[in-house]
């Protein structure tokens, strides 16, 4: 991964991320009518357009400082779990871009590996739990694997794609975190809604990478 991407391209995925949201919010409260409150694709979006808000309205080009706005903006919402989680990753995402301003491969890896942490020590679910961190490990482990050689965007492509094979893999989990818990094998044949929504948010990460709409 010899390239490196800029402020403007990190924005472009944080606001293509929330594009993913808005276009299947109302499929993922359909989710988690299945095995939660089914609010979850209203608290994902109302956390995701924090985001947007906050990429358009940060007045530097300061990647920290800019995901800690983030991170801020994101535990503000309402919405049970959802925001307090995000918010620890956009908080883990700001402490591992300290001194960076922008980012090659290995700064990217770090980054999201630095995000990843934090969130664990909020959640403290793994993988095989039937929650969002079912997307979000093999995503990071996806990106640490990818070959230098391949580019930026590949390494994202492919981070998406285990995201999406993770949160497709809950469909045959029982549930040990939230309320899903608590329903047994009732849970079994449906997908994890917030592991899908990370699915859905690094899809748009891998396709706003690149993306010239969103460059400020």
């Amino acid at each position: 991964m010899p390239e490196t991407i800029s402020y403007q391209q990190v924005c472009g995925m944080l606001n293509a991320a929330t594009d993913q949201i808005r276009t299947h919010h109302e499929m993922l409260s359909k989710l988690d009518s299945a095995v939660g409150d089914g609010d979850h694709g209203t608290t994902i979006l109302r956390a995701m357009e924090a985001v947007s808000k906050t990429v358009s309205e940060h007045p530097t080009l300061d990647l920290k400082a800019l995901f800690s706005a983030i991170a801020w903006a994101v535990m503000s919402c309402d919405g049970g779990s959802t925001g307090p989680l995000l918010g620890s990753f956009f908080m883990g995402l700001s402490d591992g871009a300290e001194g960076r301003a922008e980012l090659d491969g290995a700064g990217l890896v770090a980054v999201f590996a630095a995000g990843v942490t934090k969130l664990q020590k909020q959640s403290h679910a793994q993988v095989g739990d039937k929650t969002m961190m079912d997307a979000f490990l093999p995503a990071l482990a996806a990106l640490q694997s990818a070959d230098s050689a391949g580019g930026i965007k590949a390494a994202l492509a492919q981070a998406a794609a285990a995201a999406a094979q993770g949160a497709e893999a809950t469909r045959n989990m029982k549930a040990k975190f939230g309320r899903a818990r608590n329903l047994g094998d009732r849970v079994l044949g449906h997908a994890d809604p917030g592991a899908v929504s990370i699915s859905l948010i690094f899809k748009g990460f891998s396709e706003g990478v690149y993306s010239n709409e969103h460059s400020r």
